[in-house]
């Protein structure tokens, strides 16, 4: 009875030993979403005149208040502007600037641009991954004739690289932001 007892004490004692093991994988880390609280689209016309602002703040995220959106000025026709954009999280203090952190880590981050209602106006990407493939943190906006429309931004998290554009890019929307703009 004492070497069935021992038995016993001594499986258990090889269970608990081997259901312990190091071969179990590490979870992988959480990559937390980060909080864009404001968006600024700067346009800088190549040749001189007005630097022009798109800008949206939502201090409040989901809460009651709606964003503030602004355009400081109407864009010039026939006209190439430089664009840069700069996110960033204004719940802290100082303000973190997620730009950093979307252009560090490049290659899972994409801006989309979408021109819509009749605006004339294209979109081209100025700056790009470590892959060669778009990132969209700078831009060039090409106006033509007089027109009136919507500039949409995007910024997707994970997209599939390379893509066609939005409709084929997968991955989570971080931000998707619109302006009502003219060209006069």
């Amino acid at each position: 009875m004492k070497n069935i007892k021992s038995l016993l004490y001594l499986s258990i004692g090889f269970l608990t030993i081997t259901s312990c093991s190091d071969d179990d994988p590490a979870p992988e880390p959480i990559n937390e979403e980060e909080i864009i609280t404001t968006f600024t689209a700067t346009l800088v016309p190549q040749g001189g005149g007005t630097t022009i602002t798109l800008q949206t703040r939502d201090l409040d995220g989901d809460g009651p208040n709606p964003p503030v959106v602004t355009v400081s000025d109407d864009l010039m026709p026939n006209s190439i502007y430089d664009g840069t954009i700069v996110l960033l999280n204004e719940t802290e203090t100082p303000a973190e600037n997620i730009t950093d952190e979307v252009e560090a880590e490049d290659e899972e981050h994409q801006f989309f641009y979408t021109v819509g209602g009749g605006l004339n106006a294209n979109v081209e990407y100025a700056n790009f991954d470590g892959n060669g493939n778009p990132l969209g943190t700078a831009f060039t906006l090409t106006t033509t004739a007089s027109s009136s429309g919507t500039l949409a931004f995007t910024l997707r998290h994970e997209p599939t690289k390379p893509n066609s554009g939005l409709a084929d890019a997968g991955g989570e929307t971080d931000l998707a932001v619109t302006f009502s703009v003219t060209i006069q």
